[in-house]
């Protein structure tokens, strides 16, 4: 009676957290329980070979934004070759709107919103009757205490290769309707002492790691100080065997002794996702976003001055109320806080959100298919969003990868919106492409476009040099471990920024 959890990860990398709390959560039913994960990109024909070799009675898939397609097919399959494998779907792609989703109509049972108590209720009732009446059923929410941590199942090989996400709270208080959070009603904690106990484990099994996927790890001060003198205390007693922690902070909530904290952690051991999404008022405003914008700045600023953390700052392109010319200068006033990496995101309709109640007024218009991204409002034509999404690519590329740090300064001088939207226009109609542009194609590339712009070859070519011969110099190859012995578990990219 073999029960397996399945997903597809974006990457091998990321090693799935959901399923390991349903496992955590199976009580007698564990042992008969499995987790079998893949990666998006896999046959489809393969998944289901080895789905079926273990010879199931159950598979429970999570499904999200970024797998439902591929999922979709797998399930397709299963129901063709194996009929008689009862399929249980959960997770935020399916827990709204699920009506319409072909995903569901093919499996036998639904599951929406919190998974971790209710898939195994389920199952019981599967193996050992009544079978259930209803094809969804509604997760229960029960509180965090009786919920059974997973860390316990991330295995040798997840805590040697893989990020390790962890959570020391669920949900969000606050309501931008772009985001998943805006449905719950707060934000719940778990037992600090129980958690730090996990990582405590963890850290002794060899983790060093952590991504924290809390919505908002800085909302409860006390409990952020906590947990960063846990890795304080790590750093301090092996300072030669850092500990990696990306957190996710509220922007303008950055008390005096949260910064202390942070000024005391060393370079290549800390990271910050933070969320600023719009600087425009009115905009903040539509989507209920709550956010003191100078203090969210200054906050940045003394980020980036006064301590060691790599700031990886988001925005969001096509929000409702929103042109070119508003998201033109929020991105110019974030350039001027110097973060380490902007994320330039393009507005996505995650089922459920209430974003879509804009949809009229402002003309929002979402491609159908997963991820939903805006494709056109009232403010932002069709041709002109195709331009943004190139330039959110073109970022990632040159800014972001941290390969061309001396360049980026005479790519965006006194105009940076501007100026890397007209490289943006120019790299698409010389390579008519965005994606697989080797490195040193690039570097020519914007070597020929800075030229082109008035600056001189020799200085222009000795920069490049500067970026690419430094890179080459200190970047491994995808086999080898990063050439700087200290930082053994910075991802890569961060690695880059550091080393500059």
């Amino acid at each position: 009676m073999t029960i397996l959890l399945s997903t597809l990860n974006a990457r091998y990398a990321h090693a799935s957290l959901g399923l390991r709390y349903l496992l955590a959560n199976m009580g007698d039913l564990q042992p008969a329980t499995h987790l079998l994960e893949f990666v998006s990109g896999a046959k489809t024909t393969e998944i289901v070979e080895k789905l079926l070799a273990q010879q199931p009675r159950i598979v429970g898939f999570g499904v999200y934004i970024w797998n439902v397609e591929e999922t979709t097919k797998v399930v397709a399959m299963l129901k063709r070759v194996a009929p008689q494998l009862v399929i249980v779907l959960g997770g935020p792609e399916v827990s709204y709107e699920s009506g319409e989703q072909a995903i569901v109509q093919l499996a036998d049972y639904l599951i929406t919103g919190w998974g971790d108590v209710t898939f195994a209720q389920l199952c019981r009732q599967i193996l050992n009757g009544p079978q259930p009446v209803m094809k969804i059923h509604a997760g229960v929410q029960p509180p965090l205490a009786e919920i059974a941590l997973p860390y316990t199942l991330y295995s040798d090989e997840d805590i040697a290769h893989r990020t390790l996400y962890v959570e020391a709270s669920r949900g969000c208080p606050f309501k931008c309707e772009f985001c998943l959070s805006a449905l719950d009603k707060t934000a719940w904690p778990f037992d600090l002492d129980l958690f730090l106990a996990q990582l405590e484990a963890l850290h002794a099994r060899g983790a060093r790691l952590f991504k924290f996927v809390d919505r908002t790890f800085n909302l409860n001060i006390k409990s952020s100080l906590t947990i960063m003198q846990f890795f304080l205390d790590k750093l301090a007693a092996a300072p030669q065997d850092p500990v990696f922690a990306h957190f996710e902070v509220v922007p303008d909530h950055l008390p005096d002794a949260l910064k202390d904290a942070i000024s005391r952690f060393p370079a290549g051991t800390l990271q910050f996702e933070i969320g600023i999404q719009s600087f425009n008022p009115e905009v903040q405003a539509l989507v209920s976003r709550k956010q003191n914008n100078d203090k969210a700045a200054e906050n940045i600023r003394w980020l980036c001055e006064h301590s060691h953390a790599h700031l990886h700052v988001d925005l969001i392109a096509g929000l409702p109320g929103e042109d070119v010319a508003s998201f033109a200068r929020g991105f110019d006033r974030l350039i001027a806080l110097k973060p380490h990496e902007i994320q330039f995101g393009i507005l996505k309709r995650l089922r459920g959100t209430p974003i879509i109640r804009h949809t009229q007024t402002y003309g929002l218009v979402f491609d159908p298919n997963p991820p939903y991204t805006i494709l056109a409002t009232d403010r932002i034509d069709f041709s002109s969003m195709q331009r943004l999404v190139r330039f959110a690519r073109y970022w990632d590329l040159v800014a972001n990868s941290g390969r061309f740090v001396h360049t980026l300064p005479l790519i965006l001088a006194d105009a940076p919106f501007e100026n890397f939207m007209l490289l943006t226009d120019w790299l698409y109609a010389k390579t008519d492409a965005t994606h697989r542009i080797a490195l040193n194609r690039l570097a020519g590339l914007v070597a020929q476009w800075l030229c082109g712009r008035g600056l001189d070859a020799g200085d222009v070519n000795q920069v490049l040099s500067t970026d690419y011969a430094g890179q080459t110099a200190k970047l491994p190859s995808a086999e080898a471990p990063l050439a700087m012995p200290s930082m053994t578990v910075l991802p890569q990219r961060q690695a880059r920024h550091l080393a500059t």
